[in-house]
């Protein structure tokens, strides 16, 4: 993994990042609903095959790239891993663990179940030590259907990297769909990326 500093005078983003990040600090979310009908008929795990999709397609496009490291620079990771909550039925609480990214999809989940078994029943927000710097969160509600979901954050509107929550599945028209919320930081991401986002993160869904 490596970061790249990037350079503001001369990015093609630097009126809109200023304009979102300093003078107007504006998050945003979106809510779809994602055909997950080729899934359940193939009998994959709904949680690790998500997460595969959703880091193949945040790895093809650097606006879900783009963060403030932990020295204060602005720039782009070369590759995202995930890091996603697991529940804890007898305390009622989650905790986070992160799993190394594989293009290769036997090869991810191989990875996930290992971190399931070596550090699911840790307890403690994080349950996975050494969470690398580039991650991005996800998480899950499968205890309910829900058409918004919103994220608050008060104090982090330097917080550059989206955001995902996914909510119970259900049967519609004889298909099975899944919602998904996204939060993403207007000063490096618009709508037009969110879509282009959903867009293709469907067609790897439906293969």
């Amino acid at each position: 993994m490596t970061f790249t500093v990037i350079d503001k005078e001369r990015w093609e983003r630097k009126e809109y990042f200023d304009h979102y990040f300093l003078n107007v600090p504006c998050t945003y979310s979106m809510t779809v609903k994602l055909n997950i009908t080729r899934i359940k008929k193939k009998n994959q795990k709904l949680y690790p095959t998500m997460l595969y999709y959703l880091t193949t397609v945040i790895n093809r496009h650097c606006e879900f790239r783009t963060a403030i490291n932990k020295d204060g620079e602005l720039g782009i990771y070369s590759e995202m891993v995930p890091c996603y909550t697991i529940f804890h039925k007898d305390t009622e609480t989650f905790s986070n663990l992160w799993t190394d990214y594989d293009s290769n999809y036997e090869k991810f989940y191989a990875a996930y179940e290992n971190d399931i078994l070596k550090y699911g029943e840790q307890k403690g927000m994080t349950g996975k030590p050494n969470v690398p710097e580039n991650n991005f969160n996800i998480s899950m509600i499968p205890w309910t259907i829900f058409d918004g979901f919103n994220l608050n954050l008060q104090k982090d509107y330097d917080y550059l990297v989206p955001i995902f929550t996914m909510g119970k599945y259900y049967q519609e028209n004889g298909q099975f769909m899944l919602p998904l919320a996204i939060q993403v930081h207007h000063a490096v991401c618009d709508g037009f990326h969110v879509c282009r986002f959903i867009n293709e993160l469907q067609e790897l869904i439906d293969g």
